[in-house]
């Protein structure tokens, strides 16, 4: 999974037409080392429908105070600069949470026209 460096990187992703899903996480965090059990299946699993990117909070911490995501894990999901899908909370999130949630994200966007035209 590729990691964001810089805000210019982050601004250039979400404005993508694949959908990119942020994952906010930091290396401190034990119930974000938690999704590392899992998470590589769940990229591997959405590959073609997503593109999967790591935030780390404590880099871009002036980026998630604007995002309101003050737990971690948390993920926001973008398509064409909008955010189409937010899984935010300082929870720890199953691999079944996870996937629930791209599985709703995903339907919603295909029940909405599937390329929004």
């Amino acid at each position: 999974m590729r990691a964001i460096t810089s805000l210019d990187e982050y601004f250039t992703v979400v404005r993508e037409d694949k959908p990119a899903v942020m994952i906010f996480s930091a290396g401190w965090c034990p119930d974000c080392r938690y999704l590392d059990v899992f998470i590589d299946d769940v990229e591997e699993k959405y590959r073609d429908q997503m593109d999967f990117y790591k935030v780390d909070r404590d880099q871009f911490l002036e980026l998630c105070e604007t995002l309101d995501i003050m737990g971690i894990p948390s993920f926001l999901v973008y398509r064409r600069g909008q955010v189409v899908g937010r899984f935010v909370n300082g929870k720890r999130k199953t691999r079944e949470e996870v996937e629930g949630f791209l599985d709703e994200v995903l339907a919603r966007a295909e029940g909405a026209g599937g390329d929004g035209q």
